[in-house]
């Protein structure tokens, strides 16, 4: 296997036979507004404590975010988890400029394609999908692709720094997402919420846990004052 082949499947191997996923994708349609896609990109690393996802072109009309899991998750619980993301960071914008894998309901109808690989060619010649570093993000806003074939050691260089979501980190997520993004749980909650029947019980256990990132911790603390 090459370097970048031994990288894809470090970060993103291929679905299990139980349908569980072990990667997560939310891509923003064009205009492909990076100041947009970017506070989810910031958020969950500062909201949630995740490791930075890879920032993907589509090679078409979309710039994407790929999440690495350390360990499979359940589709529907994942999608309630990309629902909240959408909700926090992305709520003004309009449903069909968003595609989610999976999606909000847990379905797996839409896939990204493989990244890096030579799209449908335009007017203007070759169009490939690739990986792409932060400080270069915001220049593709308007054309999601490179008219070149990315450097393989390249894009392998720069998937070699990433990191997949813990296990723990994970399940900090979901005892929030889960809550909001979906007040009829799609998915089992986890043993952390089992307890919970009251909304401030659990609001006051999210801002007094100390495992719980402090910005989530604030959001809880605020949600309980008087008229919020």
């Amino acid at each position: 296997m090459t370097r970048l082949s031994l990288e894809l499947q470090r970060l993103f191997p291929s679905t299990p036979a139980d349908g569980r996923l072990r990667r997560l994708v939310l891509e923003l349609r064009a205009p492909a507004d990076w100041a947009a896609l970017g506070r989810v990109w910031q958020g969950v690393q500062t909201d949630l404590g995740w490791p930075a996802p890879a920032i993907a072109l589509s090679g078409q009309d979309g710039v994407q975010l790929w999440f690495a899991l350390q360990q499979p998750v359940d589709a529907a619980e994942a999608g309630a988890v990309l629902r909240w993301l959408v909700q926090r960071h992305l709520a003004e914008l309009p449903a069909h400029r968003l595609r989610l894998l999976p999606g909000t309901d847990g379905a797996l109808g839409w896939r990204p394609g493989a990244v890096p690989l030579l799209q449908a060619a335009g007017d203007d010649g070759e169009r490939w999908s690739a990986f792409v570093a932060p400080d270069l993000a915001p220049l593709f806003s308007e054309t999601p692709w490179l008219d070149v074939e990315p450097n393989p050691e390249g894009q392998a260089s720069l998937l070699a720094g990433l990191r997949a979501i813990t296990a723990e980190a994970w399940q900090r997520a979901v005892a929030v997402a889960l809550p909001v993004a979906d007040p009829q749980p799609l998915g089992a909650a986890p043993a952390t919420m089992a307890a919970f029947t009251d909304p401030r019980a659990f609001l006051l256990s999210v801002m007094n846990d100390p495992a719980v990132p402090m910005a989530l911790r604030i959001d809880a603390a605020k949600a309980l004052l008087p008229g919020a």
